[in-house]
């Protein structure tokens, strides 16, 4: 592998919530911070690296968090305010390249190919685009070059806050003492399984024959050991180019309650019908999917009877196919998410004699709600499930 096959950017900004709340408020620097988690059943959101030396960390209850750091600071979350400067650290990645693949409000993928003769080669993108965010935002951030997405990510993660880290040009030799810990997508429970057979860093997975890997783990030994010898064929796709509308989130630390998952959902369906609406389409299908902590993903996908973008109708069937899910066997998750699936443009589906020309009940209470979250920001309303998640530390507290 040459410096110049190393294309791919993961660009992860360094514990995002909580580096924007002490940003904005100076007393707030060098102490124990978390975003969420302040009421009994709450959940961390985000944990500042002071936190974090605690064993803090996003998706642990508060209760638990709080026996761990008495000193610690519990804040609500402002995720209007963690939007704002998405969109703005956004702008400066597309000032450089136009393949930009956005994960979350704090990470994404980025192809710089195509850049060379404007920018130079994907290590001078990376450090152009993290010495801009950084004056731009005053916001720490990591930035991992490699030549795809599993490397670079890897490369992200190894030097966090402010690290910089390009692949090699030996990638076996550099991936070999790496523990498996460290593979994407395995949480405690997968180390659990691949310790027990004698796997303990990726060049065990790659000195063990694929057919040894498969009859030990399943399909996904094939995946491991391909992410174990540096391999990756996936290929960064902006949002404008995919013929579905998504949302998932993956989690640092598993997460076995239900109702934590369903609020999730929830407000990724949310997320996704307000895209829906916003851009004219309709999902013909919904699709759920569930990551096991031990690496076993499982989806499930149901056809709608009638295309829609209204919230109500992707929730009742997203709700049904993650009750199906969580009954397989998959918890805790590492990973929840939805995607609406056969997006259609109302010109494209034929009405039936009898159809409604108005839009319906749920239509109107949608467009509404996107309206008052558009002039009021989107913390201003949401469903009973999200806002439980929401603010329920508020309430904790004393603020809501």
């Amino acid at each position: 592998m040459t410096t110049n096959s190393c294309t791919i950017l993961h660009v992860d900004m360094d514990a995002f919530y909580a580096s924007i709340e002490q940003r904005d408020n100076p007393s707030l620097r060098g102490q124990p911070v978390v975003v969420g988690g302040g009421s009994g059943r709450g959940v961390v959101a985000a944990a500042s690296y002071e936190a974090r030396k605690f064993g803090i960390h996003s998706a642990m209850s508060g209760t638990v968090a709080r026996r761990l750091c008495p000193e610690l600071v519990f804040l609500p979350v402002r995720m209007d305010a963690y939007r704002k400067e998405s969109l703005r650290i956004r702008a400066i990645f597309e000032s450089f390249t136009p393949l930009v693949e956005p994960l979350s409000l704090d990470e994404a993928y980025l192809d710089t190919r195509g850049t060379e003769r404007l920018f130079g080669l994907a290590e001078d993108v990376g450090r152009a685009i993290a010495r801009k965010i950084v004056e731009e935002t005053k916001l720490g951030v990591s930035v991992g070059v490699g030549p795809n997405k599993w490397v670079a990510k890897l490369c992200s993660d190894l030097r966090k806050p402010n690290g910089f880290v390009v692949a090699p040009a030996d990638l076996p030799a550099f991936l070999s003492p790496i523990p498996v810990s460290r593979l994407w997508g395995v949480g405690e429970k997968g180390v659990e399984r691949l310790h027990a057979v004698g796997l303990y860093t990726l060049g065990d997975l790659q000195r063990t024959p694929e057919t040894s890997l498969v009859r030990a783990l399943g399909p996904g030994g094939r995946e491991l050991r391909d992410m174990a010898l540096g391999k990756d064929d996936r290929v960064v796709t902006p949002h404008r180019q995919a013929k579905s509308m998504g949302s998932e989130t993956t989690f640092s630390h598993d997460i076995g309650e239900p109702w934590v998952l369903a609020a999730w959902l929830m407000e990724q369906v949310e997320e996704v019908g307000e895209s829906l609406r916003a851009k004219g389409l309709l999902a013909g299908g919904v699709e759920v999917k569930l990551r096991s902590g031990d690496f076993r993903t499982r989806s499930r996908s149901r056809k709608l009877s009638t295309a829609t973008q209204t919230t109500a109708e992707l929730w009742e069937t997203a709700r049904a196919l993650l009750e199906d899910l969580c009954g397989m066997d998959l918890l805790p998750a590492r990973l929840v998410g939805v995607t609406a699936i056969d997006l259609k443009r109302p010109e494209q589906i034929q009405r039936g004699l009898f159809d409604p020309i108005e839009p319906q009940k749920p239509a109107k209470l949608d467009l509404a709600l996107d309206a008052i979250r558009a002039r009021f920001g989107n913390e201003s309303v949401s469903r009973g499930t999200v806002w439980r998640r929401r603010h329920e530390d508020k309430e904790a507290q004393g603020e809501a």
